[in-house]
């Protein structure tokens, strides 16, 4: 019966199949001589037209067809012609509508399967020698360029096989280009590392080019000298360099201080003097005597005054030329400035707090403070009052410097308000922009003008920069610790040149480079990119608006940017909106990245936008002063992951026995450092330095390892990669906070909240954590969980930093604790990594 009941429509569907078969066998007789009697681009282009044409009207034969088959199912009477003459009936007056559907179907089903492919990743990517000029043509370059490329590729393949670290270095310097879909740049990339495994280098080192990096000129002046017999080129012996700069402190470091031209008007009796019934870390530099800002503003190392020491330009000013000004003016200016605050009358050593954008004053008044013995206090200028009044009240700050709004775009947002409102020390407030000043001030408060005005005798007139021992403090910054209050690190008068020293070894710093990055004196990276731009004789490039728009990508090609830093959500946002689109990055040399987790595919992106130079990874800490893992110029660079120890930096991943695992395998856990590091901390304003880093860690050679707090991977292949913190400590956005300030202020938001735990959870394709909050509820029922994201996302954003946000937030019975009740966020962390997002635990 069953037989019986499907025997019409198998004949109809007979019908339909000998319809179709027709009508595109008589499609392919009609284009197929077309475009073999004429292989030309207009043939083939009238050939394309064609066939989509044909199959859009193949489309609305087959609401017909597709009708006709239904109809044989529910009408035993109409099968074959009768059910195609019925059908046909039916959809009189319809057939557009139909059609139209059919249309949504497929084009929804073409993206479906888009998604699909890209979710699941290289696999899914043919090798390169079963690419063909018609799959390039796919992803939407005109046939007739396909057609090249593919030539071109293949001879590629044939000069370097079909999946090498060369094969992909060629394409990336010879067929890849900005114009080109990113799409195209994926092809190629993941086909040539179809079959390659974990870490697969994205840039190569050029011999040629090694040989003249600032590493590259040193080692193939003194390698011999250094290394030895060990010593063959830059590139084959960076790695034995790089650990002699670990187990000869005293040569590595005096060798870079004078390539860097540091001076002393006393130097130091040694580079590094172990004591170890005093400080782990050692004493670095002892009873030396310098002024790292009058090391910014002196004439050695063949600078002169006419060089540009920065570049700026203003939100709003694209079709301006950017601005610039010459060592001369910097200099003048900056001792202006000091002189000013020496009219303060204020105790030397006093703190003086800076909260405003990073621009050219801001610089120039850190300059200055350090330059006349004082300490700077960094404030980033997103702070709440009750947070600018807690690093005022840690530092005893004496005065601050401060802007009266900020200028983003159209919008005006107060600054000096909430430095009144946080309560603070007697005001120096700047003007926003070229505004004039109108704000009435409080009466122990000074307008900028006023500020300079009383020291408009001395303008020209050389300010004798303050000389200190590298003990002194120069800058007071701010990291978030475990507890509810921020850490207060001092960065000493040696800190600065371990910045310099990154800047120079790691991204190859020197005279004549142009350095952005887009940050801000609140953080490490504001006062890095000062030392490491004008200790090295370079051109700072500093942008006074936001940096993820077309402005500042026009700013970079304009202001002809040579090492350009970021951070992963600001090439997130450029790749998004196409920000970068038609302006020429041509100049960059290499970029470098910190702050939070990279992804493969927008770090892909971004080395596409500058023809393929490389990315250096940098991760360190602001108790650092600089990194501790990062990459070379001189070795290949594996995206979002880390090629290196920095100079003078020894790392150790310690196993489940909380030993460290042998340096050359592979393995996973908690990232531990040597202690003897140049220019890192040895004390906290507000914590105890040794209980902090110190205790508890494992000896090592005789030597204490200084916790970190990070876990990380060694890969098989040597590279390393960063698994997010290993204490209770996140990473939002590039902002280090600490679980305890998000929780404090969500479990005042309501009342029906017994607690909460929040977490920073990785994303599943990578990239900088999530912020999820876990809450137990009074009553589970009476709370919306997204009315009380939005709520904790407004606080957290009042009271916090208006950069963070609430991803997730999962209501649980209760919080998983230790025997000793103390919570754990690392099971809530993994649980949140591995479980479905929609499930409840």
């Amino acid at each position: 019966m069953l037989g019986r009941k499907w025997t019409k429509p198998l004949i109809t569907s007979l019908y339909i199949f000998g319809l179709a078969t027709g009508y595109f066998t008589f499609l392919l007789v009609l284009i197929t001589p077309l475009v073999i009697l004429y292989p030309n681009r207009v043939a083939i282009s009238i050939a394309i037209f064609l066939a989509i044409f044909g199959y859009i009207f193949y489309c609305y034969l087959i609401v017909t067809w597709a009708l006709a088959f239904v109809v044989s199912v529910v009408e035993e009477s109409s099968y074959g012609i009768e059910a195609l003459r019925r059908a046909a009936g039916l959809v009189k007056g319809n057939k557009l509508q139909g059609f139209l559907l059919i249309c949504v179907s497929v084009v929804a089903s073409i993206i479906f399967q888009k998604g699909v492919i890209l979710e699941m990743g290289s696999e899914n990517y043919k090798s390169l020698d079963c690419i063909t000029a018609a799959d390039i043509s796919a992803l939407g370059i005109p046939f007739e360029v396909a057609d090249q490329i593919h030539h071109q590729l293949a001879g590629i393949i044939r000069g370097s096989g079909n999946g090498t670290p060369q094969t992909w270095s060629n394409i990336s310097k010879n067929l890849l280009t900005p114009e080109l879909p990113f799409s195209f740049h994926q092809m190629m990339y993941y086909g040539c590392y179809k079959h390659f495994g974990t870490d697969p280098p994205a840039w190569l080192p050029d011999s040629g080019d090694a040989n003249f990096t600032n590493i590259g000129k040193l080692l193939e002046k003194h390698g011999n000298e250094v290394l030895g017999s060990k010593y063959r080129d830059p590139i084959s012996s960076f790695t034995d360099f790089q650990e002699f700069s670990v187990s000869n402190p005293e040569v590595y470091w005096r060798t870079v201080l004078e390539k860097m031209n540091i001076s002393f008007s006393v130097p130091p009796q040694c580079i590094l003097q172990v004591d170890d019934s005093t400080y782990p870390g050692g004493h670095w530099l002892p009873c030396a005597q310098t002024n790292p800002a009058k090391n910014c503003l002196s004439l050695t190392g063949g600078k002169s005054l006419d060089d540009i020491a920065m570049i700026w330009r203003g939100e709003g000013d694209n079709e301006e030329a950017v601005n610039k000004m010459t060592l001369k003016e910097l200099r003048e200016f900056v001792w202006l400035v000091a002189h000013a605050i020496e009219s303060l009358a204020l105790p030397k050593g006093s703190a003086i707090a800076i909260d405003m954008p990073m621009d050219v004053n801001s610089v120039v008044i850190y300059l200055a403070i350090v330059l006349s013995g004082y300490v700077v206090v960094s404030i980033a200028d997103s702070f709440a009052p009750s947070e600018i009044s807690a690093r005022l009240k840690i530092s005893k700050a004496k005065a601050i410097f401060t802007q009266d709004v900020i200028i983003r775009g159209d919008k005006r947002i107060p600054l000096y308000s909430r430095v009144v409102d946080a309560q603070s020390p007697m005001a120096i407030v700047i003007p926003a922009g070229d505004s004039s000043f109108s704000m009435n001030l409080r009466e122990t408060d000074i307008s900028w003008q006023s500020f300079l005005e009383k020291v408009n005798v001395s303008k020209e007139v050389e300010f004798v920069g303050v000389e200190q021992t590298t003990e002194a403090f120069t800058n007071i910054l701010f990291s978030s610790g475990t507890t509810g209050d921020p850490k207060a690190i001092p960065w000493t008068v040696a800190t600065p040149f371990k910045a310099a020293a990154d800047g120079w070894c790691h991204m190859d710093i020197r005279k004549g480079d142009i350095v952005a990055w887009p940050t801000n004196l609140g953080w490490m990276m504001g006062p890095w990119l000062v030392y490491a731009s004008l200790l090295n004789g370079a051109s700072m490039a500093l942008y006074n608006g936001s940096p993820l728009g077309s402005g500042f990508a026009k700013f970079v090609q304009d202001a002809k940017v040579t090492m350009l830093g970021v951070i992963p959500s600001i090439v997130r946002a450029w790749k998004s909106t196409n920000s970068t689109a038609t302006y020429d990055w041509s100049s960059i040399r290499c970029f470098a990245s910190t702050g939070e987790a990279s992804n493969v595919d927008e770090y892909l992106w971004l080395m596409g936008r500058a023809g393929y130079k490389p990315v250096i990874e940098y991760c360190g800490g602001t108790e650092i002063g600089g990194g501790f893992v990062t990459g070379s110029l001189l070795e290949p660079q594996s995206l979002a992951a880390f090629s290196t120890p920095a100079m003078g930096c020894s790392l150790f991943i310690l196993g489940e026995d909380g030993l460290p695992i042998p340096s050359d395998d592979p393995g996973i856990g908690e990232l531990a450092l040597g202690p003897l590091m140049f220019g890192a901390s040895s004390t906290l304003l507000n914590a105890d330095h040794y209980d902090i880093y110190f205790k508890q860690m494992p000896l090592w050679n005789g030597k204490i390892l200084r916790r970190h707090g990070d876990i990380f991977e060694r890969t098989p292949r040597g590279f390393y990669r960063a698994h997010g913190r290993a204490d209770d400590t996140m990473n939002l956005g590039g902002i280090k906070v600490s679980s305890v300030e998000i929780e404090r202020i969500c479990n005042a938001v309501d009342s029906n909240i017994v607690e909460s735990a929040a977490v920073g959870v990785p994303p599943v394709g990578g990239g900088p954590e999530l912020l999820f909050v876990a809450v137990v509820l009074r009553d589970p029922n009476n709370t919306l969980l997204d009315t009380l994201a939005a709520s904790f996302n407004s606080a957290l954003q009042k009271k916090l930093n208006p950069l963070f946000k609430v991803s997730n937030v999962i209501p649980l019975p209760s919080l998983p604790r230790t025997a000793t009740n103390k919570v754990m966020r690392r099971v809530l962390r993994q649980q949140f990594s591995q479980t479905d997002r929609n499930c409840k635990l």
